[in-house]
């Protein structure tokens, strides 16, 4: 399954919003141990945390949902995501979900 997701550091104060076409457990482990190559953005912290995740319903739905997050450019926004359910779901239908 697909899936849009956002990390969260405690010592950058950052959001990182990636898409994966496998498990989100081992992309956050990943992301944690420096696996992407020292100059990705999430290899200046290794205390990332699963802030929120998005089932999609394949991988191109995942990136369009990625680049919507991205676009927005709000740590405020990311924040609203988490706090409501009907903010979740109107941009997953806006990026072609279900």
């Amino acid at each position: 399954m697909a899936n849009t997701y956002i990390l969260y550091s405690k010592t950058r104060k950052k959001f990182y919003i990636g898409a994966c076409n496998n498990d989100v457990a081992k992309r956050l482990e990943n992301h944690n141990t420096g696996k992407y190559g020292a100059n990705s953005f999430t290899a200046t912290a290794n205390d990332w945390e699963l802030f929120l995740k998005f089932d999609c319903r394949d991988y191109s739905h995942a990136v369009r949902l990625e680049r919507k997050i991205k676009s927005m450019k709000s740590s405020k926004y990311i924040g609203n995501l988490l706090k409501y359910p009907e903010l979740r779901k109107k941009i997953l239908l806006e990026t072609g979900g279900s």
